[in-house]
């Protein structure tokens, strides 16, 4: 899709239609086919076999495989407490809903399960076939015991009996002592003893503490190795200690994953925080739905934990040690840039630049010059979002803030900029999503603190999560109120900023301001029933407003009129907005996808799809911005904020995206899709038939473009005032 948008315009032409849609507008109807989509489970699956594909592929630098092999290992840690955990739920109480592919539960459960069993032996083949050994040949030793000679077995030894035998908690399983509670995602050991005295075979539990790193650092043996072994290993070579008196019999790993969601009815409570915290504590106990052993564990063994923690065996994963690869992420701590991406330091954006280096930077004042939009990580977070919000805190013209906190991390800049403005007589309001899934407890104890320091802490709407990005900081400018907004695809977190790539807008139009506003007290007050200008709000609005944007292509298309749309977001799974798309393309708008996870769409399909593109990238960043941008017959509209295609997002969720006004940012985008979509650039390509092909070198066996790195190079060489060229 090619615009010829006129780089020196600053605003778009009106409105082809008012972004204030009425609910009851209706859209274009159609009959579609039957088996259109693509089952959202095992399309996961295939997101997680990508991240999968970059630790297997020896171009990236050794320690990033790593990285990816943990990362791997903690996505499938989450789908099973979440997705899998959901569909046993649903069996379990009969609620079998059909999956949007009109599958019953049990069906996906089996295919969940054949894929999943593959996947995992695959990803322990990565680590021991292919990266343990380059690991070996770069001096990065992870060690048995048995490869130890005696004079580190006795180092060791001290080091257990000083650090490590005092934290372990052995648990015996007899008449006495029922079988013990085992956590979820806990490394354990099995230990079956026989006693001396009686004769009789006895079971005990031994956890693995998670308060002493996975891999225990070997002394330095003088060879320049750096050598560990594995926690786990070093204890199981020290279980006499532990049961003096008893014959060791067998001893093996085993890890236990648990139904780790989490459900409230929040109608049914006056406190939500009060039971938001029973809920959590209810998390820990919930029902085990996956069981990791080693290959080498005896079957008396493994019959004794499939029966005491009821599973079946099509839940039984056998692997070899060591168990829980997410532990590697301790190996990418190291100090071997050489082994790493190269390092890129965040510039701090153009625009935002004082136009006298000698003089301090305003963002305010930057702002007022005109809309800017930041492309984190290649362009800083410290000296945009949080310089916005450190600023305004300090600033004795800043009236009121307002923000809302989905995640952030545990030493917040912006929550500590809040308290300052708060404790500076400032109006500050913070909606504080404490339903954010596996944060809750996080920002339970930032939402305390707030409220300490006298923030108005609100937790959103009933049965809503409030999933936006927004920060509005209104400013008194010569007797006036002035409006300072942005709207960003991200979370309000200094730590990911610099790992997840996403946009944030900032603005100083007053419709924008007033449309933010407007949201904010509703959401402090009372339900989302107003219309916005350049806003789409959900759960009333998005879905339509999108659909009416694609209808428009649509129409376009059918009267000969140059029509496209480009979409990319985290997951599409939303079947409305799926057939609007089909229904696009049919109609010969080409349609381009960029996904990073999910994708229930079938592009390609002749009669219904085949002008459809559908591109994955992965890489260093987490490809993590949402941008929704239609061609309007040359008028292009594009739009960014936080909402993916999903039912959540749509239906049960406050989701917020700004219409984009300055012609040089939809530039800008449009010429970011043009490089995610080239054939010259490194990406996954989806089939009809849900298969993902990777493309990453050309005919002649040369790499293609990597756009993580072409995107770094061109920011890093923006000149002030520019553009991404």
């Amino acid at each position: 899709m090619e615009s010829d948008i006129s780089l020196e315009e600053s605003t778009v032409a009106p409105d082809f239609f008012d972004d204030d849609f009425d609910s009851n507008d209706s859209v274009e109807e159609g009959t579609l086919p039957g088996g259109r989509y693509l089952d959202r489970e095992l399309s996961w699956l295939a997101f997680n076999t990508r991240v999968l594909e970059l630790a297997e592929d020896p171009r990236l630098p050794l320690l990033e495989q790593v990285n990816f092999l943990a990362i791997f290992a903690s996505n499938l840690d989450e789908f099973f407490m979440v997705r899998v955990a959901g569909l046993k739920r649903r069996i379990a109480t009969g609620l079998a809903v059909p999956t949007n592919i009109g599958r019953g539960p049990a069906e996906v459960l089996e295919d969940i399960s054949r894929k999943a069993h593959e996947l995992q032996a695959r990803h322990a083949r990565a680590f021991h076939d292919q990266v343990k050994p380059a690991l070996d040949d770069a001096g990065i030793h992870v060690e048995t015991w048995s490869d130890l000679n005696e004079e580190d077995r006795q180092r060791m030894d001290e080091v257990f009996s000083q650090k490590i035998f005092p934290v372990l908690m052995p648990l015996a399983v007899d008449p006495a002592h029922p079988f013990p509670y085992i956590s979820g995602l806990s490394l354990n050991l099995s230990v079956r003893v026989r006693s001396s005295k009686t004769g009789r075979v006895e079971f005990a539990r031994l956890k693995v503490p998670q308060v002493i790193p996975r891999f225990v650092p070997l002394p330095d043996d003088g060879s320049g190795r750096t050598r560990f072994i594995p926690l786990e290993d070093l204890i199981s070579n020290h279980l006499e200690e532990l049961f003096p008196g008893m014959e060791i019999l067998e001893h093996h790993e085993f890890r236990v994953t648990r139904n780790e969601d989490v459900e409230i009815e929040e109608d049914e409570t006056e406190n939500l925080i009060q039971a938001l915290e029973k809920e959590l504590l209810r998390r820990r106990f919930g029902p085990p739905i996956r069981l990791e052993i080693t290959d080498d564990m005896d079957d008396v063994t493994l019959s004794l934990l499939m029966q005491e923690l009821d599973i079946t065996e099509q839940e039984v994963y056998r692997l070899p040690a060591p168990l829980d690869l997410g532990g590697l992420f301790q190996l990418t701590k190291l100090d071997r840039p050489n082994l790493k991406y190269n390092k890129h330091v965040p510039v701090t954006s153009a625009a935002l630049l004082p136009s006298d280096p000698t003089e301090k930077a305003d963002v305010f004042a930057s702002i007022r010059k005109g809309d800017i939009l930041v492309h984190h990580p290649y362009e800083s977070f410290a000296t945009s979002v949080q310089a916005f919000l450190e600023q305004a805190a300090a600033d004795p013209d800043v009236l009121a803030i307002k923000q809302t906190l989905y995640r952030t991390s545990g030493d917040s800049p912006i929550v500590e900029a809040l308290i300052d403005a708060a404790e500076s007589g400032k109006q500050v309001l913070a909606l504080v999503e404490i339903k954010a899934r596996f944060d809750e407890s996080n920002n339970i104890v930032w939402a305390r603190k707030l409220e300490q320091a006298g923030v108005h802490v609100v937790y959103g709407l009933v049965g809503l999560k409030t999933h936006c990005k927004l920060a509005s900081v209104i400013r008194q400018e010569k007797g006036e109120l002035r409006h300072y907004t942005h709207i960003g695809t991200g979370n309000y977190n200094p730590k990911t900023s610099r790992l997840y790539e996403d946009f944030g807008l900032f603005t100083a139009d007053d419709e924008v301001g007033r449309d933010v506003t407007r949201l904010f007290n509703e959401l402090s007050g009372y339900a989302i029933e107003k219309k916005f200008k350049r806003l789409l709000v959900a759960p009333l609005h998005l879905r339509k407003g999108l659909l009416k944007h694609i209808q428009h292509e649509t129409e376009n298309a059918r009267k000969g009129l140059p029509s496209g749309i480009r979409i990319k977001v985290n997951s599409m799974v939303d079947e409305a907005i799926i057939d609007g798309l089909y229904r696009a393309s049919q109609a010969g708008v080409p349609v381009d996808i960029w996904v990073r996870g999910i994708c229930a769409l079938k592009p390609g399909e002749p009669g219904l799809s085949e002008t459809i593109r559908v591109r994955s990238i992965l890489g260093r960043y987490l490809e993590h911005s949402r941008i929704f941008s239609f061609h309007n017959n040359g008028e292009t509209r594009t739009y960014i904020g936080s909402a993916d295609m999903m039912h959540r997002n749509l239906d049960r969720r406050v989701e917020a995206l700004v219409r984009l006004s300055d012609r040089n940012h939809i530039a800008e985008l449009g010429r970011l899709f043009d490089l995610a979509m080239a054939d010259t650039t490194s990406s996954w390509h989806l089939r009809a038939d849900g298969t993902w092909t990777r493309h990453s070198l050309s005919e002649k066996e040369v790499p293609l473009n990597d756009l993580q790195n072409v995107v770094m190079r061109r920011v890093s060489q923006r000149r002030r005032g520019g553009s991404l060229r």
